[in-house]
């Protein structure tokens, strides 16, 4: 069968280098894909919104199956476009996505139906904001409602800095329109974790854990960023934590939603807060997350392709998925100054070596070939180093051993990726 991803990141390499594994693929094309991606796949110079030329091509190449790989194109419409033009596509519709394209919606969908998560209001003006958080509790959390490229949440500390976040979102508009209605939410401390889902409407299947790193600098520090690295599956998430979260979050959300009429099926993905009183959900997305993905999916044994057929057929009760008994971590090796301030278009050197090393894998994010045929960095995120091994510790010395093989001018990396399983 022939098959379309679409979208340049990491993560769809990730979801590529899954896909070409399965029997049933003959060929896969990737729009607008990128140099990694470029070398199991034939990148297409299409957009990921341009779904009127996505749909032509599709029909034209008679692909049997489209995966969406992006937020943004999930939220406004790129399966139901699909679908109108009667092409196969993996994905949750619009009436769904918005599981994750508004925060309010999400937030208001898990107190309707009992799902726990932090006390909350939604503010659709900067002054009604701003009120509020003159006798709010700090440290508080201001997110922007829609889509900021996994960015526009801001943890205050300080009345200050609650109040310079309302004017970052709702009157900087840094964010764009996505910061048009905020959500202030209360502050939860505890282990973040990530769960990535298979749906089909009305069955769940939970794929392996994993812990993202947000922040640009060790030890947390500095900006929130699209992830610097992550690793499979979470110490942290334990058998009494996943039995907690299958019967009070994970079907308990597929439920509401189908109660809704907005049945998802696709890739729900929960980020978690282990707090003292339970987990509770900090958000939810409509996609693979990244870089999770990469970490998730090496471990993974069944083939991709026909969960997704189970997905969009409603079948996934008869799959059971099968992760290896191993671990693997990912460190994002980036251009310094990301996620801000950063230049491209430096040759980057090393990457064959992955090809001749088993456990070792190099996921792009941001390359591209120049004109003399050299892959050359082509964002902030430039790419996901991922390791595997027995356990987190080997898998950790392994992806920062692997780290080393890779040289181009100014990267950045950080360098305590996964060090929280020490205190395991």
């Amino acid at each position: 069968m022939k098959v379309l991803i679409t979208g340049s990141g990491g993560r769809e390499h990730a979801i590529a280098w899954k896909v070409a594994k399965s029997s049933k693929v003959d060929k896969i094309y990737c729009a607008p894909g990128n140099a990694g991606i470029g070398e199991i796949a034939e990148c297409v110079d299409i957009g990921v919104m341009d779904f009127d030329r996505l749909t032509a091509f599709a029909k034209e190449e008679n692909i049997d199956l489209t995966i969406i790989g992006p937020d943004d194109p999930l939220a406004a419409g790129a399966v139901d476009a699909f679908e109108a033009a009667g092409l196969r596509v993996f994905g949750p519709r619009k009436n769904a996505a918005i599981l994750e394209g508004s925060k309010a919606f999400s937030k208001d969908l898990m107190k309707k139906y009992n799902i726990p998560t932090a006390a909350y209001e939604t503010f659709d003006t900067p002054q009604a904001a701003l009120k509020y958080l003159e006798t709010a509790d700090m440290p508080i959390v201001l997110k922007a409602d829609g889509l900021a490229l996994g960015k526009g949440v801001l943890i205050c500390n300080t009345r200050s800095e609650a109040r310079e976040g309302v004017k970052t979102l709702m009157m900087d508009k840094q964010f764009g329109s996505a910061g048009d209605r905020i959500v202030v939410e209360e502050f939860m401390t505890g282990r973040e974790v990530s769960v990535l889902s298979f749906v089909d409407g009305k069955t769940i299947r939970v794929m392996t854990s994993a812990q993202d790193h947000k922040r640009a600098g060790d030890g947390d520090t500095g900006l929130n960023t699209g992830g610097m690295g992550t690793f499979s599956p979470s110490p942290f998430y334990t058998k009494e934590v996943d039995q907690f979260c299958r019967e009070h979050i994970f079907q308990p959300a597929v439920d509401a939603m189908r109660a809704e009429g907005r049945a998802f099926k696709g890739i729900l993905f929960f980020g978690l807060m282990l707090t003292e009183k339970g987990p509770k959900v900090l958000e939810f997305n409509a996609r693979f997350g990244d870089p999770e993905t990469q970490v998730v999916l090496p471990r993974m044994k069944n083939d991709i392709v026909d969960v997704f057929e189970a997905c969009i057929d409603g079948t996934l009760d008869k799959v059971e998925l099968d992760f290896e008994d191993n671990a693997a971590v990912c460190v994002v090796l980036a251009s310094q100054g990301y996620p801000e301030h950063y230049e491209k278009g430096y040759p980057i050197a090393g990457l064959e070596r992955f090809k001749d090393t088993e456990g070792y894998y190099v996921f792009h994010a941001g390359s591209k070939f120049d004109e003399a045929g050299r892959i050359v960095t082509n964002g902030g995120r430039v790419l996901g180093v991922t390791a595997v091994g027995k356990d987190l510790k080997e898998a950790r010395k392994n992806a920062y051993e692997a780290t080393g093989w890779v040289a181009f001018d100014n990267k950045y990396m950080r360098n305590d990726i996964g060090k929280a399983i020490d205190e395991v």
